[in-house]
């Protein structure tokens, strides 16, 4: 495996109007800087490009013609492109939000269209590639909580609304950090790890409590996580958000130490990571790792209370009775990323880690678009804001999730193709696909 990357400042001015609180809520200070970090992995045949950046999400008009300006630039097809949102809540409109068109931040949206053909231009004419050896490994963290309390007679309270009854907050909690970790492979060097992606599940909203706290550009917690492995290791670092819908941290909206404690927890995870993968390189270490991509979507209802309302849905929706939604899998060796077009609740995202082709399958936040909040069908039963949000019926959520799981098996059928009349199976030994023929009987 050959990588290079690049790490931008994509930081708006003080004065700019913030994602995902308040529809006027103005800036007036600065906590971290937001970035914009990519990774370019080249398997000798194939080649992806993972980007996430700093930002709430993206409408899906940007997702499709961001991923084709990269592929161009870079010669590989526009699916093998993936864009990820850390999904913080200190940073700069970059959707159509319903009702709200108008505030979608045009001049921000032109500049990070040049930030990224500058940056891949770079990577295409002079990409510094550095052959790495590739370790995955996971490892858990408790440092988030599932905000939906659910009574015995199956309703739900929203805990950021309901404080009193956080020591009740017992809902499934995906506490995974997952890790890729890449370290150069030249003998006779001191083997430090060059470049280190994680994937956690948690609203990043530690540093967002009321009053001029909330007003400030901030990446929230992923911006010391990044900060601490690179101080710590030397490594370049990037943070993934995964299946947040209904996580958030223990330390919500309580300020700023809130979320530079949870990073550096977060890194420490890593860190703890980095010692035993790299001592145990016959179980993380991945032997043959090949990378690639694809999209699939499946179109779905609306619900009857979101057709044509334009207080419930943006713009383009308007007039339509069926929206669709698209996965995106981008795999880098016995790591698949799936790409969900909006803010999946843990549940799902858990699924997909349960039934996904890979050896580890790691949800991408936003990465195909946003249309809001989806949960498993029995959240809307059971009612609370995520389920509110949710923009079809509950029946579809398990076909959106069928989807993505089905689309890991052809990912991986892409890469590893079997012979026929055997069967493929994943392999403990050497951490590698092995084709193995079916038995006789």
């Amino acid at each position: 495996m050959k990588i290079s990357w690049f790490k931008r400042n994509i930081t708006p001015e003080i004065g700019t109007r913030v994602s995902g609180y308040g529809m006027e809520d103005v800036t007036f200070s600065k906590w971290s800087d937001l970035l914009m970090t990519g990774l370019l992995a080249d398997d000798g045949e194939r080649k992806v490009l993972l980007i996430s950046f700093d930002l709430q999400c993206m409408d899906i008009e940007y997702i499709y013609k961001f991923r084709k300006l990269c592929g161009d630039i870079l010669a590989i097809p526009p699916e093998a492109v993936m864009l990820t949102f850390t999904h913080t809540h200190g940073g700069p409109q970059t959707n159509c939000e319903a009702g709200f068109a108008d505030h979608l931040n045009i001049p921000y949206m032109e500049m990070l269209e040049a930030a990224l053909t500058e940056e891949c231009r770079r990577l295409a004419e002079n990409p510094q590639a550095v052959e790495c050896s590739t370790y995955f490994y996971s490892i858990e963290v408790d440092e988030n909580l599932n905000r939906r309390v659910v009574s015995r007679d199956n309703y739900a309270a929203f805990l950021p609304h309901n404080a009193e009854l956080r020591k009740l907050a017992n809902g499934f909690a995906d506490k995974e950090l997952g890790s890729l970790i890449f370290i150069p492979a030249e003998k006779g060097k001191e083997r430090f790890p060059l470049y280190i992606i994680g994937n956690y599940a948690a609203h990043p909203l530690a540093a967002h409590p009321l009053g001029t706290g909330a007003r400030r550009i901030s990446a929230d917690y992923p911006a010391p996580f990044r900060e601490y492995i690179t101080e710590e290791t030397g490594a370049e670092a990037m943070f993934v958000s995964g299946a947040c819908g209904d996580m958030i941290p223990k330390k919500d909206e309580l300020g700023s130490n809130g979320a530079k404690a949870m990073g550096r927890s977060l890194a420490e995870g890593i860190f703890r990571s980095l010692l035993d993968a790299t001592r145990n390189p016959e179980r993380f270490l991945m032997q043959t790792p090949k990378v690639g991509a694809l999209c699939r979507s499946l179109t779905v209802p609306l619900r009857k209370s979101y057709r044509n309302n334009p207080d419930m849905l943006p713009d383009r929706d308007l007039g339509k009775d069926t929206i669709t939604l698209e996965i995106q899998c981008l795999a880098i060796g016995d790591v698949c990323f799936a790409g969900v077009p909006g803010e999946w609740c843990a549940e799902l995202g858990a699924e997909v880690k349960w039934h996904g082709a890979f050896r580890k399958n790691f949800i991408a936040f936003g990465a195909t678009g946003y249309q809001d909040y989806m949960c498993p069908g029995n959240f809307l039963l059971q009612g609370g804001y995520e389920a509110k949000k949710q923009h079809f019926p509950p029946r579809h959520s398990i076909a959106m999730v069928k989807t993505a799981v089905d689309a890991t098996y052809d990912l991986r059928d892409e890469l590893y193709p079997q012979a026929p009349g055997e069967e493929q199976e994943y392999m403990t030994s050497n951490n590698q696909i092995r084709l193995k023929a079916s038995p006789t009987r």
